[in-house]
């Protein structure tokens, strides 16, 4: 399977800058996975499509403001650093740019001083080891000098740095958001838990796969990124219970759709685990977990185009993707969402 095989045509000002006022306000494409029927709903509707003892699987994770500009202490040269992942202690994975500027030793410093980042090690594609050295608490530090690490297609300051937070992110670590569920109010979830629709969480900290492009022509070359993830005692009972009773299991996005798949590859159930992820799917596999999926519009010939592809078939969702195109449907990370039923 070819990576070009995945590729459509998308007019730039279709990629959405910024998000919307209200959260939930955003269109909705239904996509019904067996027979390809579309229709063209908001995203508050989305509670008409889930039944009373459904599950809705959110990732709760919070992104870190993560992006740090500094400068290197011996040349002044501006370094711009992303936090990736947290290797231990005070130990990170970082994207660099320009990377070619630094190198084992190298110490770029942020705020004049208050927080420092030495590198201990070199790999390929911009990555970076540091040690972080500080006084006081990092995630304070960072609050303070750090901003969102919004993806390279969004060319818009973001005004209100918490619209590219979920409303229900928890568990500090990631370098990008869980886009999918920017679209769901505390309001929204309140009328599904009225309903008696289960919500439950996991977590997985989205990291460098998500900026990373598929740069080989067979999709079953590429090498997938790992991510760390957690599935608490309590998601895994209901989503047993679930099963058992014959409802459905809706992942809200693809970072909830890997840990659920993960888990129930790993270990043929849903228990309580923590662990890596390097979960790679594409057309061909066969679903374990995830019944239904609410998702965004993703980037041409992306994972994230093939995961979504997987579950409902690469002809349907690229027809669905041109229909959002001609109804001028919004793109990407603050764009309109897609349900496959």
């Amino acid at each position: 399977m070819k990576t070009e095989d995945f590729d459509y045509d998308l007019d730039e000002d279709l990629i959405a800058q910024t998000p919307l006022k209200k959260r939930d306000s955003s269109k909705l494409l239904v996509l019904d996975k067996e027979s390809g029927e579309i229709s063209h709903q908001q995203f508050k509707d989305i509670i008409n499509y889930i039944n009373p003892g459904d599950t809705l699987v959110l990732n709760n994770t919070k992104v870190l403001p993560a992006r740090l500009i500094g400068e290197k202490e011996d040349t002044k040269a501006v370094i711009e650093i992303l936090l990736l992942k947290n290797i231990e202690n005070d130990f990170w994975e970082c994207l660099v740019k320009p990377a070619r500027r630094v190198k084992i030793g190298t110490i770029v410093s942020f705020g004049n001083g208050i927080l420092k980042a030495k590198c201990i090690k070199e790999l390929d594609e911009g990555i970076r080891h540091f040690e972080l050295i500080y006084e006081g608490i990092l995630y304070e530090l960072l609050e303070q000098l750090g901003t969102m690490p919004l993806p390279p297609y969004i060319h818009e300051k973001l005004s209100d740095q918490s619209r590219y937070q979920t409303v229900y992110a928890k568990e500090l670590g990631s370098a990008a958001a869980p886009t999918a569920g920017l679209h769901f109010t505390n309001d929204l979830l309140e009328k599904l838990k009225k309903k008696k629709v289960n919500i439950c969480y996991v977590t997985l900290h989205v990291g460098l796969g998500t900026f990373r492009p598929v740069n080989v022509s067979d999709i079953t070359k590429h090498k997938m990124h790992s991510e760390y993830y957690h599935m608490d005692k309590e998601t895994a009972n209901i989503l047993e219970q679930t099963k058992a009773s014959g409802h459905k299991i809706i992942a809200v996005g693809t970072t909830s759709t890997r840990v659920l798949e993960t888990v129930a590859s790993k270990y043929n159930k849903f228990c309580e685990c923590s662990g890596w992820t390097d979960i790679f799917i594409y057309p061909g596999y066969q679903f374990k977990a995830v019944d239904s999926l609410i998702t965004n519009f993703h980037l041409p010939k992306s994972t994230l185009l093939m995961l979504v592809s997987a579950l409902a078939g690469k002809d349907k969702i690229l027809n669905a993707y041109q229909i959002a195109v001609k109804y001028r449907y919004r793109f990407f990370s603050f764009g309109d969402a897609m349900f496959i039923k």
